[in-house]
């Protein structure tokens, strides 16, 4: 009996797959249980159709990876931050620090978990943060992180 697994199913097969397997096992345990679907025309058909319909999904996301990467790729980060004295920094800069200062700076809005930080930024610089947007496309954002301008005169 051929069937499609519709989920992975451990020592068989993989979500998707057409596997040839004993009458019993198939109308048994993997049609009651929604593990699998016989193998008929129609249903081959369809798993082609899903098949095709993924990788277009796939190929799109692709590309609007790479239109973001070039879109980034030439744009610098600058992050106003305060300050103590001996210059270092109330808290640290995160991911999620990152992708607000793009988005409110008219850019793109990035998933924080885009950014691979390996460690939150502590001190006042230049720093080179690696972006992976898809798992094909990656880039490196330069984010600076200068002294925000105090508001109150000192005294």
């Amino acid at each position: 009996m051929k069937v499609i697994l519709r989920q992975d199913v451990p020592s068989l097969g993989r979500k998707g797959a057409v596997v040839e397997l004993s009458e019993g096992y198939g109308r048994n345990y993997l049609l009651p249980r929604g593990l699998a679907v016989e193998a008929t025309p129609a249903n081959l058909k369809a798993l082609e159709q899903q098949e095709k319909a993924a990788q277009q999904r796939e190929a799109r996301a692709e590309a609007e990876a790479r239109a973001l990467a070039a879109e980034l790729a030439s744009r610098q980060v600058v992050i106003p931050v305060r300050v103590g004295e001996g210059g270092k920094l109330f808290g640290a800069v995160t991911a999620k620090d990152i992708a607000e200062a793009i988005s409110a700076a008219g850019g793109p809005t990035i998933d924080r978990r885009k950014f691979e930080l390996p460690e939150p930024l502590r001190t006042l610089g230049s720093f080179q943060v690696p972006v992976r947007l898809h798992p094909q496309v990656s880039l490196t954002l330069t984010v600076v992180l200068v002294e925000q301008e105090s508001g109150r005169e000192k005294r």
